[in-house]
C-alpha cells in the first residue's frame, strides 16, 4: 500500500502528479516515504536515483528509460503517463490518459497498477525491452503532430487563409476515430498532383515531407 509519496521534479508532469496525489488525499513526504517518484529529465534518473536510500519504492515517469536507470534499487518500476502535459493546467490532464507500467516482480507491477490509477491513469503492462519501439509511436502520435500542424498552417498562410482554422478539422479526424477521407482515400492523383505543385512553388522545404506522407497514407487507404 503506498500511502505517501516524495515526488522529485516540479516540472510539467511533476507537478500535475503531485496536484493529483494531493487530491487523493496522500501525503507528499520527503521523509520517509513508501514511494520515491523521479518526475526528472531523464538524462537525470540515474543521478538521481543513486542518491536515494534504499528502503522505500522508487519509480519514475519516464517513456524511454529502462529500468536499470534505478539502480541500485530492487523495488522498483515505471509508470509512464501517455499523455502530453502543459504547465498551464493542472492535474485534469492526467484523468482517462493511458498509462504504461513497467516491472520486474509481481508485487512492483501491483504497486505501479495501484499508483496509475490513483493517478485516474489507465494501466498497461510494458516490457522493458519494448521501451523504445513503445515511445517511438507515443513521440509519433504527439511531437510529430507539432511538426503537421506547423507545415500544414505554413500552407494556409501562403493561400491567405487562417492556420488556426485547421485545428477543428484535426481535432474532428480524432473524434471520427481516425477515419481516413480527401483525395488519397479517394484514389484522385490529380489533385495530389496539384498539391505537389503548389507546395513546390510556395513552400518547396515540404515537399519532401509530403510525398513520404502520401505514400504513407496511401498505404494505409
Amino acid at each position: 500500500m503506498i500511502e505517501s509519496v516524495n515526488v522529485i521534479g516540479t516540472g510539467r508532469v511533476g507537478s500535475a502528479v503531485s496536484a493529483r496525489l494531493a487530491e487523493r488525499g496522500l501525503s507528499l513526504d520527503s521523509g520517509t516515504p513508501d514511494l520515491v517518484l523521479l518526475c526528472v529529465p531523464d538524462r537525470a534518473i540515474g543521478e538521481v536515483a543513486v542518491g536515494i536510500e534504499p528502503g522505500p519504492w522508487v519509480a519514475h515517469v519516464s517513456g524511454a528509460t529502462p529500468l536499470a536507470a534505478l539502480a541500485p534499487h530492487t523495488r522498483r518500476f515505471c509508470v509512464h503517463p501517455l499523455q502530453t502535459f502543459t504547465l498551464r493546467r493542472g492535474p485534469e490532464q492526467l484523468d482517462g490518459a493511458w498509462a504504461a507500467v513497467t516491472a520486474e516482480s509481481d508485487e512492483a507491477r501491483i504497486a505501479g497498477v495501484l499508483l496509475a490509477e490513483t493517478l485516474g491513469l489507465r494501466p498497461f503492462p510494458l516490457r522493458d525491452e519494448d521501451r523504445a519501439v513503445y515511445h517511438a509511436g507515443a513521440s509519433i502520435a504527439s511531437n510529430y503532430l507539432v511538426t503537421l500542424r506547423h507545415a500544414a498552417g505554413e500552407l494556409l498562410v501562403a493561400a491567405g487563409a487562417p492556420p488556426e482554422a485547421l485545428d477543428p478539422l484535426m481535432t474532428r479526424t480524432i473524434e471520427n476515430d481516425f477515419e481516413l477521407t480527401g483525395p488519397i482515400q479517394r484514389g484522385d492523383r490529380e489533385t495530389v498532383d496539384r498539391h505537389l505543385e503548389a507546395i513546390h512553388a510556395t513552400h518547396p522545404e515540404l515537399e519532401a515531407m509530403y510525398r513520404v506522407l502520401a505514400d504513407a497514407t496511401a498505404a494505409v487507404a
